[in-house]
């Protein structure tokens, strides 16, 4: 475990980027976030915390603090999952506010949010493999920390992705409503995969399965767009989820 001496300070740059990009999201108008929106951030930021301190433990001779945290971190893992599940509907309800109020949302149709809720049931289902399979590879040290650090870019985009949609957006606010909103999300995923690839070559993970799940699943939302023009998807989303 020596070469994740410094897998903590590794660990921040994925933390500062998803704070980065959902800031002026969040906290731009933090008192009238649902109570939804205010768990799933806490829970999905305390995770991204816990996969900094526990690589510290558990290569400083903290061991004890490092299981102890583990048992903990499973249960906040699960929260990520279930908090980002119980939110879904809001992407229906903001599709229907869409169809309803076409000049507020411009480029932003009901495709846009449709095709977001279908790639972040990919994106939940596979962070949950990576943490299942972390469990079940626990004793296998080697395993049990990569499937750890590929959830961290399987759960990156939305808010790496809104942050930069954002500002892309205000850097042409004056072509609004023609503003192209997929740009900022290749780019994002341009990001992700990168950032993936750097660190899988830092640790020696290039060809582990944990890495191929993550560039698979962030390829995946690059088909975001022809997903939400699907009529079938939307027909599948709205049996599933209740807006």
């Amino acid at each position: 475990m020596e070469k994740y001496k410094s897998l903590h300070l590794w660990m921040l740059l994925p933390m500062v980027v998803m704070q980065l990009g959902i800031f002026g999201d969040y906290w731009g108008d933090f008192t009238d976030n649902a109570w939804s929106v205010h768990v799933h951030y806490w829970t999905g930021t305390i995770w991204y915390i816990y996969l900094i301190i526990q690589p510290y433990y558990a290569t400083h001779g903290q061991l004890a603090k490092h299981r102890t945290n583990g048992i903990i971190g499973m249960f906040l893992a699960g929260g990520v999952c279930l908090t980002a599940f119980s939110m879904m509907f809001r992407d229906l309800h903001v599709a229907d506010l869409s169809i309803a109020e076409p000049e507020r949302f411009g480029p932003f149709e009901p495709w846009f949010f449709y095709g977001v809720a279908s790639v972040e049931i990919v994106m939940i289902l596979s962070f949950g493999v990576a943490i299942i399979l972390s469990i079940v590879q626990r004793k296998q040290l080697e395993n049990h920390a990569w499937w750890l650090i590929t959830s961290v870019f399987l759960i990156l985009m939305p808010a790496l992705s809104r942050g930069i949609q954002n500002t892309y957006i205000g850097i042409h606010f004056e072509d609004w409503p023609n503003v192209d909103i997929m740009g900022p999300v290749y780019v994002t995923q341009i990001i992700i995969i990168a950032l993936l690839m750097i660190t899988a070559w830092k640790y020696q993970k290039l060809r582990h399965p944990g890495t191929y799940l993550a560039v698979l699943v962030n390829i995946y939302i690059c088909f975001l767009e022809p997903l939400g023009r699907t009529p079938a998807i939307e027909t599948f989303l709205r049996s599933m989820i209740k807006a």
